[in-house]
């Protein structure tokens, strides 16, 4: 029976862990919060409260046989990275390391894949790069297995297209659920659940590769998914603006400053019958009942 650590059980590596324990795995994971420790052991995910800068769990480092990594990198470089080299773990222990496409940077709505090299725009990018690099380090120090996942924009329950049209959400708050035109603009999407199939895949993989691109088939105008998902919804689809004059937070305007499309060959060879949901349009109608 295997066992997973994840690194910060949050959106992604949750919906992960509910396939794990279906494949019969042992699950364990990190949470700053006691009420998050509570849920996590309410759905079968051994807890553990972990503060970065303080020591990661010895017991739970040395017995898995993977660690999923969804930890955002703060200014300092991946706390993540860091505890885990004080914890030494075993060079038998594999690492994937939950990335974003935010890496690469911006190439004018050019196809690129996992061996374009990155040159983050902003500030997000690159910190992630860092954080990348911090990975790499740290498994040629133990020679530790180490896939870095590049993600896409992640959508999934509570957060996609629907859900802030239909309510008072995070994403509506910031602006998403405006009809954003910016000329030319496009980008990749992933569902959660596809994430968690990729991650699961890479489990069972003998060999893996270097660096995988987490992404959908169809990279797409953003003004399309908002004009589908009220479609789905009935609804009149909110005016068009432009990206000049739109009223977006800080987070929701740094997704359009890269603009490209992500080839995603290797995601497929890794899952040999294909995405669950290849575009946006399917994963929103899978939503429809439950955004």
């Amino acid at each position: 029976m295997s066992k997973v650590l994840l690194l910060g059980a949050g959106y992604s590596a949750r919906v992960f862990a509910d396939q794990a324990l279906a494949e019969g795995w042992l699950v364990s994971g990190t949470t700053r919060d006691t009420h998050k420790a509570k849920a996590l052991s309410q759905a079968g995910i051994e807890p553990y409260l972990w503060e970065a800068g303080t020591p990661l769990p010895r017991a739970a480092i040395s017995t898995a046989d993977l660690i999923v990594v969804s930890i955002s990198p703060q200014g300092d470089g991946c706390p993540a990275a860091a505890a885990l080299a004080e914890a030494c773990p075993s060079p038998s222990t594999r690492v994937i390391y939950l990335s974003s496409s935010g890496v690469y940077g911006d190439h004018g709505g050019a196809w690129i894949d996992e061996t374009t090299p990155p040159s983050p725009s902003g500030e997000r990018g690159r910190r992630r790069l860092a954080a990348e690099a911090a990975w790499q380090d740290l498994a040629a120090a133990f020679g530790l297995d180490l896939v870095l996942c590049r993600l896409a924009g992640i959508y999934g329950p509570g957060r996609n297209a629907l859900n802030s049209l239909m309510t008072d959400s995070q994403g509506a708050k910031s602006g998403l659920s405006q009809r954003v035109i910016k000329e030319g603009q496009v980008f990749n999407r992933i569902h959660v659940e596809d994430i968690a199939r990729l991650l699961l895949a890479l489990a069972e993989a003998e060999t893996w590769p270097a660096i995988v691109n987490g992404a959908d088939d169809l990279p797409s105008p953003p003004q399309d998914v908002i004009l589908y998902a009220a479609a789905l919804l009935g609804k009149e689809p909110p005016p068009a603006v432009a990206f000049e004059a739109a009223a977006l937070s800080p987070m929701a305007r740094s997704f359009y400053v890269d603009n490209k499309r992500l080839k995603n060959q290797r995601l497929h060879t890794l899952l040999p019958t294909g995405l669950r949901y290849p575009s946006y349009r399917e994963g929103l109608r899978a939503l429809l009942s439950k955004p």
